[in-house]
């Protein structure tokens, strides 16, 4: 596990800054949602901020971790965190800005609001810096070699998923025009250009995340692909920790296709909630056709995961057997 976790003061500066800054938001923004009572469509004024910065703290400080095991291309990769970490803080910074002013962040086409005239530019600029050099970063991933076979896998497999996720929300905002108008937490009427919603462009939504219950929502798809590399990071982890208990999880190329299992498991899983929400289905209300995938992503993740287990337990127990085996001959011969 040493060798998995570098100090955190080895760690790329301006992205744990980052990072820092987004968890200390997060608590401010859950203090706003219980004293403050203004709401944006029904949500808390706050819930966008704390999403945002929940988000981009746990991804800020996976890169931030992850640019330390590089080996090739160091100075372009903690450059690129770098204008990463600024794209970032200014993203969520503008989003945070609006929420204290009771309107909306993205999507706003309100043209008699000079701060919203000045920050609109700011958040579309700010997506198309962060998904270039995300894309970036993950080319310079792919040139080298991180770790073992466990953790090069779950990286590779994590920043794909994670760059998928970062695309989505470019997708929806040049495919999904909703033009209408809306009332923010004054009171005042916007003119929106665009929702989240499929099918319904604001919907109703779930606590906390907001996620349409009527319709599709890019967001689910863009959450599951964009936090993929802690979920497959944080299963190496465990991987390697559980094979001081079991021989047969000591040998790197098992770990590395329990690792590949999972990260083909998860990715059906991201096309199956990206189907559904392109066809305007809300994920709490699958029809058939998607549980049937489902069913049919799951029964391949157990089937490759069991195969890939049962062949490595059957590995080590030959040659214990064999050993087993020859105890009795040798005795025998030293009679």
């Amino acid at each position: 596990m040493t060798s998995f976790l570098a100090p955190v003061r080895a760690w790329h500066r301006p992205l744990t800054v980052c990072a820092a800054l987004m968890f200390v938001l997060v608590l401010v923004s859950g203090v706003g949602t219980v004293v403050d009572g203004r709401t944006l469509l029904d949500e808390s004024v706050w819930v966008k901020p704390l999403k945002f910065g929940f988000a981009f703290g746990l991804y800020a400080g996976t890169l931030a971790w992850l640019l330390t095991k590089l080996t090739r291309g160091r100075r372009l990769g903690r450059w690129l965190g770098t204008v990463f970490a600024v794209a970032a803080t200014v993203e969520v910074g503008a989003i945070t800005a609006q929420a204290a002013r009771g309107t909306f962040s993205h999507f706003n086409a309100d043209q008699t609001d000079p701060v919203t005239l000045a920050l609109v530019p700011l958040l579309t600029s700010g997506v198309m810096v962060i998904v270039i050099a995300q894309l970036i970063l993950a080319v310079v991933v792919l040139i080298q070699r991180t770790g073992g076979a466990a953790l090069n896998r779950a990286i590779r497999a994590g920043l794909a998923l994670a760059t998928f996720g970062m695309v989505v929300p470019v997708f929806w905002m040049v495919t999904e025009i909703h033009s209408r108008t809306v009332t923010d937490a004054n009171g005042h009427s916007v003119q929106m250009y665009q929702g989240h919603g499929i099918g319904d462009p604001d919907g109703h939504g779930m606590p906390l995340t907001n996620w349409s219950v009527t319709g599709g929502d890019f967001r689910v798809p863009h959450f599951f692909a964009l936090h993929g590399i802690q979920v497959l990071l944080l299963i190496t982890a465990v991987l390697a920790a559980l094979a001081a208990e079991r021989v047969w999880l000591r040998d790197e190329k098992v770990r590395a296709r329990l690792v590949g299992t999972a990260a083909l498991g998860y990715t059906g899983l991201v096309a199956v909630v990206t189907w559904q929400a392109w066809r305007g289905q809300s994920l709490i209300h699958p029809d058939t056709a998607t549980l049937l995938a489902l069913a049919a992503v799951l029964l391949l993740t157990v089937g490759t995961t069991a195969r890939v287990i049962v062949t490595a337990q059957r590995a080590t127990a030959q040659p214990a057997a064999a050993q087993q085996a020859g105890i009795p001959e040798l005795s025998h011969l030293a009679r």
